[in-house]
């Protein structure tokens, strides 16, 4: 059973730290402690601490980095749940389902296996954070991944959507998470926790003119209100059902 993270996760639980604003709004939206089951859990980060979950990941090297205080992992598919119907009362599923081979499949497989709420952050395709003006393939990979908002309702029924603004200071280093950093899009290492730019075979044009306008002072004339801002809206998107 392939996984991609078994190609591109080694390293990730370094970059890829939970946010615990992020996490605050994620329990928030899941309500009370019930039987939660996360999939496509990677290595843990936002898995709540105040109630029992069970974790599922495909991938091995994603499961070797969870910690010991981390939820007991199955290593299976989303849209091959190996669970009861309503075996969970909560599902989670955090920047996960663009890495599902058929998103619409395992949607259906998670409304399936959760009888109560499901809380999904994912990114809306549509939106255009300011690293797509210097690396437009983001843009296209996104849209070719990520999948179309109206998608979710169809799967899971009726959901609620709502923005999930990013502060300037996250800690998690997912792809436009350092929309205030962009100094940190010229290091390679932190690149290498976004999938996206190990997706993109070639980003050096559009580094090399971030790097020359974040010199010669074009990204400060262009974007430089974005350095008095708190959080930004990227384009994530909180989805909750039930």
């Amino acid at each position: 059973m392939p996984a991609l993270y078994d190609r591109i996760g080694d390293g990730y639980a370094g970059l890829r730290r939970a946010d615990p604003r992020i996490a605050a709004k994620l329990v928030a939206a899941l309500g009370p402690p019930a039987p939660l089951l996360n999939v496509g859990a990677g290595t843990g980060n936002y898995e709540p601490a105040d109630r029992w979950v069970v974790a599922v990941e495909p991938s091995v090297e994603m499961i070797r980095q969870r910690t010991a205080r981390a939820a007991p992992a199955v290593r299976a598919v989303a849209q091959a749940l190996p669970f009861a119907d309503g075996a969970f009362e909560a599902g989670l599923a955090v920047l996960t389902v663009h890495h599902w081979p058929d998103p619409i499949a395992g949607l259906r497989e998670l409304r399936r296996v959760v009888r109560g709420r499901i809380v999904i952050l994912t990114f809306d395709p549509a939106a255009r954070p300011w690293l797509t003006d210097y690396i437009p393939g983001l843009a296209a990979l996104d849209e070719a991944r990520m999948p179309a908002l109206d998608v979710y309702e169809a799967a899971l029924g009726p959901v609620r959507i709502t923005p999930l603004a990013i502060p300037h200071d996250c800690t998690d280093g997912f792809l436009y998470t350092y929309w205030r950093r962009p100094e940190a899009y010229l290091d390679a290492r932190i690149r290498s926790g976004s999938s996206s730019f190990r997706a993109l075979a070639d980003t050096g044009a559009g580094l090399e003119r971030l790097r020359a306008d974040l010199e010669s002072g074009e990204w400060d004339r262009r974007y430089g209100g974005l350095r008095g801002l708190e959080t930004y809206e990227a384009g994530y998107r909180l989805i909750v059902s039930g």
